[in-house]
């Protein structure tokens, strides 16, 4: 089963409504190498932000898609979404070893990811993993999908630590 138009649990607060860009969508637009702002996503209706979620993650799929947006974008005051270079042999496409980023942000939260964990991993949960362990970012929920993903055990009062 494809999990092209999954969303986790800890994107609870805001996929209900889709008003943020869910995990799912924002790896396919890095697939494509397209740089979809807030603003765009926000201009979009409910309608074509569930198409987008929907939207297949296989190579004529995601061809479509980049099509489909650059021609929905051009119309928005925002203009055409970016451009970036497609992801190729990023971090989170890599089984291997976890990328330093994520062992990083670990560390400053005190916790150890297991060597085996990260080979474990499905791509999108690798994709969200290093995505919410950029720099400048909160990390609240990087706890949060470490303990979805079964990476840290949860408090007993069902929070994750720390």
């Amino acid at each position: 089963m494809g999990r092209h138009d999954h969303c986790f649990g800890f994107e609870a607060d805001f996929v209900g409504d889709l008003r943020c860009i869910p995990m799912a969508v924002r790896r396919k637009l890095d697939l494509v190498g397209v740089k979809l702002k807030l603003v765009h996503w926000s201009d979009l209706d409910e309608g074509e932000r569930q198409r987008l979620l929907a939207w297949p993650d296989d190579p004529a799929a995601l061809a479509d898609l980049d099509r489909w947006l650059e021609r929905r974008t051009a119309a928005m005051a925002a203009g055409v979404a970016g451009r970036l270079e497609p992801a190729c042999g990023a971090p989170w496409q890599q089984d291997d070893a976890p990328p330093e980023v994520l062992l990083a942000s670990c560390r400053q939260l005190g916790l150890t990811l297991a060597p085996h964990a990260w080979g474990e991993l499905d791509e999108l949960q690798r994709f969200a993993l290093v995505k919410l362990s950029h720099p400048g970012h909160e990390h609240r929920n990087l706890t949060r999908a470490l303990a979805e993903f079964g990476l840290v055990s949860p408090d007993p009062d069902g929070l994750p630590l720390p």
